[in-house]
């Protein structure tokens, strides 16, 4: 996948060429290109004059950076205690069967990507899941579908 490093020219643009914008730059990066590619990365790095040895340490530190392509849907399913006795399980088996997918996969046309977290704080309405960073509780596998297949909000 090529990257266009216009792009990150122009995000880089918009910060001080310093060490403390590095983690403003690298998510303006991700919510760009939904993910955080290699040549990006190393033009950060040298852009900013951080050594790509440290650029790489805080995009594998932080959860929300990923190295690999991600969908433009992001399926998080909490697995939290609470979730998990009311059915996140299931709700995992329900998107791998809809989706093709489990947990850490992304489907090939680059569409939807699941994640499974081990908290969300939202217990009392669990299980829950956060399609596009809106929260759905209360979830089934029959909601979960639905949700998924654009037949619910």
């Amino acid at each position: 996948m090529k990257v266009d490093l216009k792009k990150v020219e122009e995000i880089l643009s918009r910060y001080d060429q310093a060490e403390h914008s590095l983690i403003a730059v690298l998510q303006d990066l991700q919510k760009e290109f939904n993910y955080l590619p290699e040549e990006a990365l190393k033009l950060v790095s040298d852009r900013l004059g951080v050594p790509y040895s440290q650029t790489y340490h805080v995009v594998t530190f932080y959860k929300a950076f990923s190295l690999k392509p991600r969908g433009r849907n992001i399926l998080t399913i909490c697995m939290g205690t609470a979730c998990h006795v009311r059915g996140a399980p299931k709700l995992v088996e329900e998107a791998k069967r809809v989706l093709g997918i489990g947990p850490g996969e992304t489907t090939p046309d680059l569409e939807y990507t699941v994640e499974t977290v081990n908290c969300l704080g939202c217990c009392a309405l669990g299980p829950v899941v956060v399609l596009n960073e809106r929260y759905h509780g209360g979830m089934t596998p029959r909601k979960l579908s639905s949700l998924l297949q654009g037949k619910e909000g």
